[in-house]
């Protein structure tokens, strides 16, 4: 199996829902979810702390105490767990039905006191897996849920524990928000590059010496940057919706920051069109490769049949059984000291005259 294969899984494409007819707010785990853990981050502009394995207990001091919290939950297996967070920080169900549901489109809800923003991001870089990850964030807390283990926030969490003072340090949680967007939107990139290499490579090898596999190795790219499209397409709309919101938790200054963010996924989006375009284009230009070498070999044995054909009549003629001693009609040639070599070197002049003929014509 080609590297390009193995990076293109076919992933689930609808989203888990609800049963029809249930309660709006109703939260169903997937049954392969993964088991719920959280990471509590506590930021002060003097001080930070790290709490893996948060419990509630943890969380609900937190909040009495520092002027901003990270909540961090990895895996959505635990219903109780997450609407008992729901409950902390005052989630709406319907959010909360919209992170346990995961495979949603990349959007931004605001409501009373806190935004609710959802995007896709990809955990792994081998496999290309990609996972929903909700953000909710308020004046001095961001929540954060993920699937699974693995992400893109470990420079944020290196800046908070290493930078004093910083933005992240003396913010609020809009900057917070702000950066672990950015990180995750950032991520894309490394993606798209890779995508980029593999493409100038494959065109390299098409124009040296088409090969079969180049066709599967490209149906699997495109499978795979139409579905980097579908999700980095909406994420524009949802961070539209963050720099135009009146909310008063988006500081102005953050939303210059996050209209930085806008312009890196409309980079994103615009590479991935291109990259898309020149997919298709390579597959053409395959078929048309595929096609010419064709054509070249059936005029090449157009060509060995057209000179064959005369000389085979010939020596058809010439293998008859004729008996020369019957009549001086019946093929005296075969009775002539040098028939055999006379006969070849006709065959061989009338060969010789085709391609000459076919040479003036530019037909080889």
């Amino acid at each position: 199996m080609t590297e390009a294969n193995k990076t293109l899984k076919r992933e689930p494409r609808h989203a888990r829902r609800a049963p029809v007819g249930a309660s709006p707010g109703t939260l169903i785990a997937d049954p392969s979810a993964r088991q719920s853990a959280l990471n509590l981050t506590l930021i002060s502009p003097d001080a930070c702390e790290f709490i893996d394995n948060a419990s509630l207990g943890d969380v609900e001091a937190a909040c009495e105490q520092w002027p901003l919290i990270w909540l961090d939950c990895v895996g959505l297996a635990n219903i109780a767990l997450i609407e008992e967070i729901g409950r902390i920080f005052g989630l709406h169900t319907l959010a909360l039905e919209d992170v346990v549901n995961t495979g949603q489109r990349p959007k931004a809800d605001f409501f009373d006191d806190y935004a609710f923003f959802i995007l896709s991001m990809i955990d792994d870089v081998k496999t290309g897996r990609y996972e929903q990850i909700s953000f909710f964030f308020g004046e001095n807390f961001v929540v954060t849920f993920q699937e699974r283990e693995g992400d893109p926030f470990g420079p944020v969490r290196q800046r908070i524990r290493t930078s004093n003072p910083s933005r992240l340090r003396n913010g609020k949680a809009d900057y917070l928000a702000y950066a672990l967007i950015d990180a995750v939107v950032d991520s894309y990139f490394p993606i798209v590059d890779a995508t980029g290499d593999k493409l100038d490579a494959i065109e390299d090898e098409l124009l040296a010496a088409p090969q079969k596999h180049h066709i599967s190795q490209l149906h699997g790219l495109r499978r795979a940057t139409n579905l980097l499209k579908r999700t980095i397409w909406p994420l524009r709309d949802a961070l539209t919706a963050l720099i135009r919101s009146d909310a008063a938790f988006i500081s102005p200054e953050t939303k210059v920051y996050f209209n930085d963010t806008l312009d890196h996924s409309i980079r994103l989006t615009e590479t991935v069109e291109s990259q898309r375009e020149t997919m298709i284009g390579l597959i053409e230009m395959h078929l048309s490769l595929a096609q010419a070498r064709t054509n070249e070999i059936i005029a090449v044995l157009t060509i060995v049949s057209a000179i064959f054909i005369p000389l085979t009549f010939l020596a058809g003629i010439w293998g008859m059984n004729f008996d020369p001693a019957s009549s001086p009609w019946n093929m005296p040639e075969l009775l002539s000291y040098y028939g055999y070599p006379a006969a070849l070197g006709f065959m061989a002049l009338v060969a010789i005259v085709l391609l000459v003929i076919f040479r003036l014509r530019k037909w080889i």
